[in-house]
């Protein structure tokens, strides 16, 4: 197919209409005539993924290659390395990164893996309400996203109210009125804030919080008879 027909595919399911005026999703790299052969799924692309690939693959992802304005293709830095790569070899890139987040993945990260039921969706914020202690909601969270440790800021002895923003979400705590808020990459100064307003804040990580982006896309392909593959990108971090 070519990459126009695609493209129109992925709007109707979540328009790039919807994105955040700062994000930069779409079609990155490639023509839109271009026709394709193999269709890539992945929440980042990679050097080993890029080497790995067929001539005339469509990577879809969520995290835009290009976020920023480039002033040089320097092809020993970062993305200019990646960029020489895909020409070279004739792939292409898609991003659906904030429209995604507000149409489909937080909401599905929220009920689907961590099993709650979305009562109000705010764009990026998934809300719910119930009862939990504060160590069967840690339990519950470590179990269900695969981790050992989780960072926790102003734990509760009990939580009546969750909310959830997959991703780096803590600039939007102002619009949380949750005991809980569930997000990734909680920097230092964010904890004090959340601590002088006695909002209990829980770090699930960025990659563990998003890494699920390409079930949620792959299911979609699939129900428009697209035949794709998962290229899932490695967790940069390590616990050690």
């Amino acid at each position: 197919m070519k990459i126009e027909e695609i493209y129109n595919q992925l709007d109707a399911i979540s328009p790039f209409t919807l994105q955040e005026k700062w994000d930069n999703s779409g079609l990155l790299i490639g023509d839109m005539q271009r026709e394709v052969k193999h269709i890539s799924v992945a929440l980042d692309i990679d050097v080993h993924m890029l080497d790995n690939a067929k001539e005339d693959t469509l990577f879809i992802v969520h995290h835009p290659l290009i976020f920023s304005g480039l002033k040089q293709l320097n092809f020993s830095t970062y993305p200019s390395n990646l960029l020489e790569i895909m020409v070279q070899k004739r792939l292409s890139l898609i991003a659906m990164h904030t429209n995604f987040d507000k149409t489909h993945l937080n909401r599905f990260v929220f009920e689907n893996i961590l099993g709650f039921k979305c009562t109000s969706q705010d764009d990026f914020i998934c809300k719910t309400t119930g009862s939990w202690s504060k160590d069967e909601l840690i339990k519950l969270l470590k179990e269900k996203l695969g981790l050992e440790t989780l960072r926790v800021v102003s734990p509760k002895n009990r939580i009546n109210s969750i909310a959830l923003t997959t991703g780096s979400g803590a600039s939007l705590m102002d619009e949380i009125d949750s005991d809980c808020f569930l997000t990734g990459d909680i920097k230092y100064h964010d904890a004090t804030k959340a601590m002088s307003q006695n909002l209990m804040m829980v770090d699930i990580g960025h990659y563990e919080s998003e890494k699920f982006f390409v079930d949620v896309l792959l299911n979609k392909l699939e129900n428009l008879s697209h035949f794709a593959i998962i290229s899932q990108s490695k967790n940069p971090f390590e616990i050690i």
